[in-house]
């Protein structure tokens, strides 16, 4: 039921979703859930519903969707808060994007059935020129600043930590292979580099985008080296367009 990999997700994630249908609550104070492809990781979430219905105040917010993107199925009937707001989370998903879904499978890992479909996105009068994948966010420029932190940080030798990384990986368009892209991506090897969860999100007209999960080794593994010497270099640039690291989290 769950992946091998090891997840640990901080709230700090961010997913492209319409602004209509999610609105984001303040927060005030720091939750962290990890390892949810356990059941110890599930077990967290199912206590932190206890008498909830989302996971940050009354109304559906973005910290529903990182959860629910690092969650790789629905949880069993014995996690009854968590299933229950699972099925909540991917009911308001189905409701912003009406498009039909025939389902996808992940190569190499387990991946739950897609429960969120294509939106319905009024074409443009010059598609060639649309940005679908948006502006930076501010979760992204504070993955950014944490990275340039973490190298910064040589005043004191030490042992070498390990950090857990959520990336977007982009096509060129809709016709572009999904499965054999995400192939492209788990096909890097190299040592202190371990792929985890990943999952397909719409984006509108058909493109979809990979976000995966990645634990790494620090010092043996730099993010900006991966993205730029492999997923974007020949012979993968066929498939991939970009790819972008949405949160970085020490671990």
């Amino acid at each position: 039921m769950f992946s091998s990999s090891s997840l640990s997700l901080s709230l700090s994630l961010s997913l492209s979703l319409s602004p209509n249908s999610l609105k984001q609550q303040p927060a005030t104070m720091a939750v962290t859930f990890s390892d949810l492809h356990t059941e110890q990781g599930l077990k967290s979430v199912e206590e932190h519903l206890v008498g909830k219905t989302y996971i940050s105040g009354d109304k559906l917010s973005v910290d529903d969707v990182k959860v629910y993107a690092a969650v790789v199925e629905k949880p069993s009937e014995s996690f009854p808060n968590a299933s229950k707001w699972y099925d909540c989370v991917a009911s308001h998903l189905a409701k912003s994007f009406p498009g039909k879904a025939v389902g996808v499978s992940i190569g190499g890992s387990a991946a739950a059935p897609a429960q969120a479909e294509a939106p319905a996105v009024a074409a443009a009068d010059d598609d060639d020129d649309m940005d679908l994948f948006g502006d930076e966010t501010e979760e992204e420029k504070k993955a950014a600043e944490e990275r340039e932190a973490a190298k910064k940080d040589t005043k004191k030798p030490k042992e070498s930590g390990k950090s857990s990384v959520l990336m977007e990986v982009k096509p060129w368009d809709d016709e572009t292979d999904m499965k054999k892209l995400e192939e492209c991506v788990r096909a890097v090897e190299m040592p202190g580099l371990l792929w985890g969860a990943s999952k397909l999100v719409p984006v509108g007209y058909g493109i979809k985008k990979l976000t995966i999960m990645l634990t790494i080794v620090d010092d043996l593994v730099s993010p900006d080296n991966l993205i730029e010497d492999y997923l974007t270099s020949e012979p993968n640039n066929e498939y991939i367009q970009s790819v972008d690291i949405v949160a970085f989290n020490k671990i």
